[in-house]
């Protein structure tokens, strides 16, 4: 079982609390965290309007089609996005930061703009808007003492996060199906810190243990499931790992909703490169090398090679790419 980390006890013993953070990053990479502070009746209203919204009729659904976003923002249909090339069995709304469309953009500035939102269920918006700020709150917490764990002084990440932060928010359903083999492929994620809310009684999410085993994480009664992305690896020299997970699709009759809040720097923001004590450095297993999935230091590139991978007919139909099933 993974590691569970009650954040209350950063306020009472947070020596105890950061070396805890510390190992749980290097070691597995993801961790259950309670003692947040987000309440019980926030997490269940998330859950409820994204049910309510995923019961409509396609056609419903469709008014937000990702592919009227040029950003990548709105509705995906079953089978709308990739991982490894490959289809992902769910849907979802991707959702980011509310700011205008810069002219003339180019690069990773295009995903900046508006989002999709839908007209039902009411209160969509509002809802999911608290629970984007709420969750920033937790991960900049989470990562403050992060940097301290790792010898750095508490602020050495906000910079980063200052200015128009690049987070993003999905709402995600995997219908059941007799091929349970990918609702999203085994993947590491792109940023620097992943907050995710799973429906109590679903399964699916595995991660990779050192041995390559894949590793069951059901949810927790009232607990955040955190994991680490490729920007903390960069900062840390592979000290602390980004770590491959998977989710498994439902068999039939049974679906699963889930809500991941990618907390992401500025898309232009060079994340801060921590020089570890020695007894930590010593540790450092350098960043992974895999030709097929570059890490950039700058998060809008990671941002950007994920999003055109992920979504090949948004970027296609918007911004003229046309990527193979292996790039």
């Amino acid at each position: 079982m993974l590691p569970v980390l009650d954040l209350a006890e950063a306020d009472t013993e947070p020596g105890r609390f950061r070396a805890r953070l510390r190992e749980a990053a290097h070691d597995a990479g993801f961790f259950y965290l309670v003692g947040h502070g987000v309440s019980r009746a926030q997490m269940q209203r998330v859950l409820t309007l994204a049910r309510n919204f995923f019961a409509l009729p396609s056609a419903v659904k469709n008014e937000i089609s990702q592919l009227k976003s040029p950003q990548f923002r709105g509705y995906s249909r079953i089978g709308g996005e990739l991982t490894n090339g490959e289809v992902d069995w769910r849907e979802q709304i991707d959702i980011g930061p509310e700011r205008p469309v810069i002219d003339g953009a180019e690069g990773y500035w295009r995903l900046q703009g508006p989002n999709l939102w839908p007209t039902v269920p009411a209160g969509f918006r509002d809802a999911f808007e608290d629970w984007t700020d709420t969750l920033s709150g937790v991960g900049l917490r989470l990562l403050r003492h992060w940097a301290v764990s790792l010898g750095a002084a508490e602020h050495t990440f906000d910079a980063a996060f200052a200015d128009r932060p690049a987070t993003l928010l999905k709402v995600v359903r995997y219908p059941g199906t007799a091929d349970t083999s990918q609702g999203v492929g085994a993947h590491k994620d792109s940023g620097v810190l992943t907050l995710l809310l799973v429906e109590p009684g679903s399964r699916g999410l595995q991660v990779e243990g050192a041995a390559g085993e894949w590793i069951d994480v059901p949810p927790l009664p009232d607990a955040l499931i955190v994991n680490i992305g490729e920007l903390l690896e960069v900062a840390t020299g592979g000290y602390l790992r980004a770590t491959r997970h998977r989710v498994l699709a439902p068999p039939p009759g049974a679906d699963r909703v889930s809500i991941p809040y990618f907390l992401n720097p500025a898309l232009d923001a060079l994340i801060p490169i921590i020089e570890l004590p020695p007894e930590l450095a010593a540790l450092s297993r350098g960043v992974e090398a895999d030709p097929d999935n570059p890490i950039f230091n700058t998060y809008g590139e990671n941002a950007w090679k994920s999003r055109t991978r992920a979504h090949p007919d948004v970027a296609a139909l918007h911004h003229g790419i046309t990527l193979s099933r292996t790039d």
